[in-house]
């Protein structure tokens, strides 16, 4: 007998030591952002451009169709680091100031919310980030402060090479000369932010710690930069045009069955002149342009390439939690024809922007773009790896329920281990709004109680469950059953009053609740909507 319960005793203890070890053991985590990367633009998303890296993470991983961000750059990087929505972490816009009167909009991260990297530091996390800050450095909120271990950061963006007229970066908080020994030689951003993000994964594996590294691309925003043997591979195949580059991603993404077939494609924006009616000179102009930007993404995702083989080469890949997204749609700045200038253009001294366009081919199905929240404004590709965490069985799905960029936070938390706090450093911290993506992961409903909500320069949305109550600024509300129609063309809300009565009053409710302002600034319009909406009423 009293061996039966030494016996038994050993065992109980044996897996209570196999159970703390479990329980110590976390992932380490990698959250990578694009910046002004539309819907549509990678392979694995109904792109033409080559991307294999990202595809195979796809392919080993999970695909999350309905993935929203926050429509625009600042806004989206303040909900992803603090998991509560800009508004509520203090920049309810961008970079401008608006006094203490307007604790909205202050442009920088307040001290009533948390960083990821604050939250994960708690949690035994090596912190680490790389690339675009934006906010609020020019007001002392910066990386080193705001918990993280390491980081070489840009402080807004608007460059690619050292030699840009903008270019500045600091390591640790210390101001580097462009052409300092402690940088690569004729270095460029995109594959700066991942060298640099492997060697502060260098130093925390030293240090015995789970990682967490924040990586912040710059690409494939504008000015849109790139060496010249990348551009050279694209240039001449985008002479088809954009409306037909528009039609052939909408087609492979029904085949890839990213999207519901029946969901039409919207007509094109009427204000963008037809490409048939382009003179030559324009036509090689514009494939150009979009032969810069797709050297941009290319580049992007061979440094998403080097990162996944220096995660393999220390040995760590399988245990490292990859998360893939963008800050908003693609972007249509500033305006139908955009921008080409510099004598050597996609040069570190020339500026362009691809211009409506091709910024509606890479919103595709949707319509709309960045600023807006119609579906092509807050639309991203949503990417998760996690070799050891995501059964082999899931790998290669398309994940349907939507997911927020206040999510990723949330996620963090619980794929981590970590705890949330109530107070940090002495200030009442603001509760969660994102949700856990952890049991998508495995095929679960994700536990989201509450809507999602948007709202930017007036522009302004709601989505709970299948319905999606939007407004661009400043439009009446519309109405859409997404599940049945997410390219926005049939407005429901003659036909369901009380279902807009119902999402308007939550709207209002959080409009107030998040200190959300009405906007009050000249707004340019992108979208000629009356018209485009009679043009969609033969697809009904």
């Amino acid at each position: 007998m009293q061996k039966n319960f030494k016996s038994v005793f050993a065992l109980i203890l044996f897996l209570s030591f196999q159970n703390i070890a479990f329980a110590q053991k976390k992932p380490n985590i990698i959250v990578i952002l694009a910046d002004d990367m539309g819907y549509s633009d990678l392979g694995c998303y109904g792109g033409e451009i080559p991307t294999p890296n990202l595809d195979k993470l796809a392919q080993n991983g999970l695909r999350l169709t309905s993935f929203y961000n926050g429509a625009r750059c600042c806004p989206t990087r303040a909900a992803l680091l603090t998991g509560i929505y800009s508004h509520q972490a203090g920049i309810g816009h961008m970079m401008e100031d608006k006094g203490v009167d307007h604790p909205a909009y202050r442009a920088q991260i307040n001290n009533t919310s948390v960083t990821i990297a604050e939250v994960m530091k708690d949690a035994g996390y090596f912190t680490a980030m790389t690339g675009k800050w934006h906010v609020g450095q020019a007001q002392g909120t910066v990386p080193w402060k705001r918990g993280f271990d390491r980081s070489l950061n840009a402080a807004a963006g608007g460059f690619y090479y050292g030699a840009g007229k903008v270019a500045k970066l600091f390591l640790n908080g210390e101001e580097l000369a462009n052409d300092s020994d402690k940088l690569p030689k004729e270095w460029y951003t995109t594959d700066l932010w991942t060298d640099f993000g492997l060697r502060f994964i260098d130093e925390g594996i030293a240090a015995k710690k789970p990682f967490l590294l924040y990586l912040a691309h710059n690409a494939p925003h504008f000015p849109l930069q790139a060496p010249q043997e990348d551009i050279d591979k694209f240039k001449g195949k985008y002479l088809k045009g954009y409306e037909k580059l528009r039609q052939e991603r909408y087609e492979k993404q029904i085949k890839l069955g990213l999207i519901d077939p029946s969901w039409k494609l919207p007509p094109a924006n009427p204000n963008i002149p037809k490409w048939e009616t382009l003179s030559a000179a324009d036509k090689e102009k514009y494939d150009h342009m979009m032969a810069i930007y797709a050297a941009v993404i290319y580049r992007l995702d061979k440094s998403v390439g080097d990162l996944v083989a220096g995660l393999k080469k220390r040995g760590v890949f399988d245990d490292t939690v990859i998360m893939f997204v963008s800050d908003n749609g693609g972007n249509a700045e500033p305006g139908i024809e955009g921008k080409f200038e510099g004598d050597k253009p996609g040069s570190a001294e020339s500026a362009v922007f691809i211009g409506q366009g091709w910024a509606e081919a890479a919103c595709t199905p949707f319509w709309a773009y960045k600023h807006h929240t119609h579906e092509g404004g807050i639309s991203s590709p949503g990417i998760i790896s996690w070799p050891a965490g995501i059964p082999a069985s899931r790998n290669g799905k398309f994940e349907k329920q939507p997911a927020h960029i206040t999510d990723i936070m949330a996620t963090l938390v619980d794929i981590g281990g970590a705890k949330y706090p109530t107070t940090y450093h002495g200030n009442t911290i603001q509760p969660l709004e994102g949700t856990s993506l952890k049991p998508l992961l495995s095929g679960k409903s994700i536990n989201r109680k509450n809507p999602i909500f948007w709202e930017h320069e007036g522009n302004r949305a709601i989505r709970d469950g299948k319905w999606k109550l939007v407004a661009e600024r400043p439009e009446e509300w519309q109405l859409y059953d997404i599940d049945k129609d997410r390219t926005e063309l049939v407005d429901l809300a003659a036909k369901y009053p009380d279902v807009v009565k119902d999402l308007s009053a939550k709207y209002d409710v959080w409009f107030k609740r998040v200190g959300a302002e009405p906007y009050d600034r000249n707004f340019k319009w992108f979208y000629d909507y009356d018209k485009a909406k009679k043009e969609a009423a033969s697809l009904k």
